[in-house]
């Protein structure tokens, strides 16, 4: 298939983000373009996401949080008022 060129203007900061991104992936800016111009294609759908993603970082402290409470661990006893709590985390 015969390639063309399309140009399309986005601001530098995308557009160095978006070139790391990919090059962490081990692909090309253009392979990541490519592939979302396909799938818009074949779905003739354009989806707009506002779910937050959770950081990576975000996800391990999730992870211990989790672990420590099956553990019984690092938990504070429940607190009647919040009055109550920062007289307990005021001692």
């Amino acid at each position: 298939m015969a390639k063309t060129i399309v140009n399309v203007k986005v601001d530098s900061e995308t557009k160095e983000k978006a070139q790391s991104l990919a090059k962490e992936l081990g692909l090309p800016l253009s392979t990541i373009v490519n592939a979302n111009l396909k799938e818009f294609i074949r779905s003739g759908e354009v989806i707009f996401s506002i779910e937050p993603k959770i950081k990576p970082s975000v996800w391990k402290e999730l992870r211990i949080a989790t672990s420590d409470l099956g553990a019984n661990k690092n938990i504070s006893r429940t607190f009647g008022s919040a009055k109550e709590a920062l007289s307990y985390l005021s001692s």
